[in-house]
């Protein structure tokens, strides 16, 4: 196993075999070595800082009914909010000064922000807050849509695929959905200049190695310039709720490999990680991630943007989740990077 990590390392990719025997050959000796080899190769390029991102969850209405997420359309049990433009720009100046340079902006799939009114959104974000780079995560929408906000001044956008399987993507997704669609959204992302983010979920239900690999040739094809993983947690509204959740060492291991495949990627360290076990962003830290969203969402609804059960820190404010977030890094030797947290190889106003 250690001459394969030497070789992924050497290499940046390895053939789908390979790939999975080392997932599925990892064991202490491998994952300790992985873990090594990642730090220093994300330590070379960033240093010990640790990029932030507010997370602002606007919305939690969605047009889609993704099997696995708890705010599917067909939940019916969740209380459904919206936040005003003015609520989210007051949510931008909260964590403006507490020192957050790059807003996440995400939702569901709601229509009822328009292509119109989210550039709005973003525009006045960006002029009250030129300093810092604005993330969207909105799901699929058109090309026009994606070109708008561009020019609006959005910088990122994140877009899990999920899964590059079109069999397993379709046990995931209603018949509705379509991953070549889904994969097209990404490639126009990338033409028109955004840093892009994709990702998937660690041991959604009916995953296997051979799909994992599959993902990680994904990614290496696309160069994506964020990646976002985490363990699949059940949400007990959901068709997957008896399902098990994924395993924190599996991903913190694939974190471990995407830092070697793609050495200048900003690599999360989830949230998700952090709900199925009490250390796992500091572990997905030291596995080779250089990012970490506390949650901007104000307390009064962040108990409904629940994807999964149990999500930590809903019920804290965001000052306070700024704060941990530096303690925990601090604690494993890193500290907080308070700039936009830019790709190496991004240029504004250039090719992504």
């Amino acid at each position: 196993m250690l001459t394969l990590i030497d070789r992924l390392e050497r290499d940046r990719t390895l053939p789908k075999g390979d790939l999975v025997a080392l997932i599925d050959g990892r064991g202490p000796e491998s994952e300790a070595y992985l873990a090594a080899r990642a730090r220093e190769v994300r330590d070379r390029v960033f240093g010990k800082g640790v990029f932030l991102r507010g997370l602002l969850e606007f919305s939690n209405h969605c047009r889609n009914d993704c099997l696995y997420c708890g705010i599917r359309k067909s939940n019916r049990v969740v209380g459904r909010y919206r936040l005003g433009q003015e609520e989210i720009l007051a949510c931008c100046a909260e964590g403006h000064a507490l020192g957050f340079r790059t807003f996440v902006l995400q939702s569901g799939e709601d229509p009822h922000y328009t292509d119109t009114y989210v550039a709005e959104i973003v525009s006045s974000i960006k002029n009250a807050f030129p300093d810092s780079a604005i993330t969207l995560s909105l799901g699929e929408r058109g090309h026009d849509a994606y070109a708008l906000w561009k020019k609006a001044g959005a910088d990122r956008y994140l877009l899990r695929h999920e899964t590059r399987n079109p069999g397993h993507y379709a046990r995931l997704h209603p018949a509705s959905m379509s991953l070549p669609n889904r994969l097209g959204c990404l490639r126009a992302l990338r033409g028109l200049g955004y840093q892009v983010g994709c990702g998937f979920m660690v041991g959604s239900p009916y995953q296997t190695t051979g799909h994992l690999a599959e993902d990680l040739l994904y990614i290496k094809e696309l160069s994506p310039h964020m990646v976002g993983i985490g363990p699949f947690i059940p949400h007990k509204d959901t068709p997957f709720a008896s399902m098990p959740a994924g395993d924190v060492g599996l991903t913190l291991f694939l974190l471990g490999m995407i830092r070697l495949m793609e050495p200048n990627v900003l690599l999360p360290a989830t949230t998700a990680l952090g709900t199925l076990d009490q250390e796992g962003r500091e572990k997905g830290v030291l596995a080779g991630a250089n990012v970490i969203m506390p949650i901007l969402t104000p307390p009064g609804v962040r108990g409904k943007y629940l994807l999964y059960d149990n999500k930590i820190c809903v019920g804290d404010k965001a000052a306070e989740c700024r704060l941990c977030v530096a303690r925990r890094m601090f604690g494993v030797g890193h500290m907080v990077d308070q700039s936009r947290g830019d790709h190496p190889g991004f240029r504004p106003g250039g090719p992504a």
